[in-house]
């Protein structure tokens, strides 16, 4: 899936690309790349309910947020509520081994400027690439099996999740960020991250030219590496419209539940 897309004065160029792998979950991942969402979800359980749930995630934002337009606020969080409701469904007919994670961008208005608000519940990740500089955007919500803490990638295949959407009481971390001119945003599932070190994503990201061959040549290297995951993996370059790069950041907030209304998203300043 590839597009030029301009919203709210902002053009962008995405694309997707995905790969399957060997596990017994393969066949779990989702995404939507719908401006002004981009959502990759990666479900968990037995009997295919993982693809069925991250399946559930996807529709949510597609019947809750309007596509051709920046989003509200409330229109992410209702999809998120509408997820952790449906993937509860799921959940609880299978003695609670159904969940999924989400991990997205959605382009919305902030103080009269465009803004990303990032959001992540479990360990797929958005990552930032910005003057030829990777950062990871959100924060895996996993525990390694065996207590200890990798380097540039994911972790184990034992990693646990520690949150999922549909589970009781489960929050999504969420951040606003200005969109900033030039900069390229990978959405991926964990198949790639379990795959591939921050190193070689980095590499990939800022020598690859359009979206479209990064995305296909970040799956490649997660396949040849052996993943035996799923691996999903979105591109989203800003052409115009955001700020000029180069402000300091300053942040505040501690996240937006997925299961309330409160506001408590952070707000990240450039």
């Amino acid at each position: 899936m590839t597009g030029r897309h301009e919203l709210g004065g902002v053009v962008l160029v995405t694309a997707a690309a995905a790969g399957s792998g060997a596990s017994d979950a393969a066949g779990a991942d989702a995404c939507r790349v719908a401006p002004p969402v981009f959502v990759v979800a990666d479900g968990t359980g037995p009997r295919g309910t993982g693809a069925t749930a991250s399946a559930a995630v996807v529709a949510a934002f597609t019947a809750e947020v309007p596509t051709g337009a920046p989003a509200t606020l409330d229109h992410v969080r209702r999809a998120l509520e509408r997820a952790h409701a449906e993937v509860g469904a799921l959940a609880r007919d299978t003695a609670g081994r159904t969940g999924s994670t989400v991990t997205g961008a959605v382009l919305t208005v902030h103080e009269g400027r465009p803004h990303w608000l990032v959001l992540n519940v479990g360990d797929s990740r958005v990552y930032r690439l910005l003057r030829g500089e990777l950062h990871r955007l959100t924060v895996d919500h996993t525990q390694p099996a065996d207590g200890a803490r990798g380097g540039g990638r994911r972790g184990d295949a034992r990693d646990a999740l520690t949150r999922t959407v549909g589970a009781p009481g489960a929050t999504a971390d969420s951040w606003l960020l200005p969109v900033v001119d030039g900069e390229r945003l990978l959405l991926c599932s964990a198949g790639l991250a379990r795959a591939l070190a921050d190193e070689t994503v980095q590499a990939v990201l800022a020598l690859s030219g359009a979206p479209a061959t990064a995305a296909s040549a970040l799956v490649g290297h997660a396949s040849r590496a052996g993943t035996g995951d799923d691996v999903t993996v979105v591109v989203v370059d800003v052409l115009s419209g955001g700020r000029s790069p180069g402000l300091d950041d300053t942040s505040r907030g501690t996240g937006t539940r997925t299961d309330t209304a409160d506001d408590d998203t952070r707000v990240v300043r450039r």
